[in-house]
């Protein structure tokens, strides 16, 4: 059952949600948590003005999806394990920023990888769900803002080829970030 909530945000009853959307969305809300965490991480440890100014943007837009992906998800549907999204979010943001923005540019270039795969696996999934329309759109738009985020730090990390550290670091990223959905799919 969809109804409009706070500032024209869809609100659905939890018993409205099949057990499959409220998986996905626990991982939804869990991950934007980890990246506003990961912006909050950058912004301890970087001086670069520039790097910070993307933090900056980039957290705002993060914690609006957090926004809309709570309006869909109440909150006793949410991930147990916050804590650690928050924690593995800052930590994923403040170790590369130790580094330098190069390093910080290709984290979040790897961790958008990832994310815009996994809007598009559940997008695909919503496409056979008409009744939920308003959602399927919302991650539509809330993965354009990831390909944006990624594209922007692609082009701030330059053309050099990676190194086997950032290359490792990448790897890790996105092994990382698919054990933590496995993960929030049940917790």
């Amino acid at each position: 059952m969809q109804r409009l909530g706070q500032e024209g945000l869809t609100v659905v009853e939890r018993s409205g949600l099949p057990r499959a959307v409220v998986a996905d969305l626990r991982t939804d809300h869990a991950g934007e948590t980890g990246a506003v965490w990961m912006y909050h991480g950058v912004l301890c440890l970087a001086r670069d003005a520039a790097l910070r100014e993307f933090a900056q943007r980039h957290r705002a837009t993060e914690q609006a999806h957090l926004r809309r992906i709570e309006a869909w998800l109440p909150p006793a549907d949410r991930s147990h394990l916050l804590p650690v999204w928050r924690l593995a979010g800052w930590l994923t943001g403040a170790l590369p920023a130790l580094l330098g923005p190069k390093a910080v540019y290709a984290t979040i270039e790897a961790v958008e990888r990832f994310v815009d795969q996994h809007y598009a696996e559940q997008i695909a999934r919503l496409r056979a769900q008409p009744e939920f329309i308003l959602l399927r759109q919302a991650l539509v738009e809330c993965q354009a803002d990831e390909l944006a985020h990624r594209d922007e730090a692609a082009a701030a990390r330059g053309l050099r080829p990676a190194g086997w550290l950032q290359r490792g670091w990448s790897q890790l990223v996105k092994v990382g970030s698919q054990a933590a959905v496995a993960v929030c799919r049940h917790v």
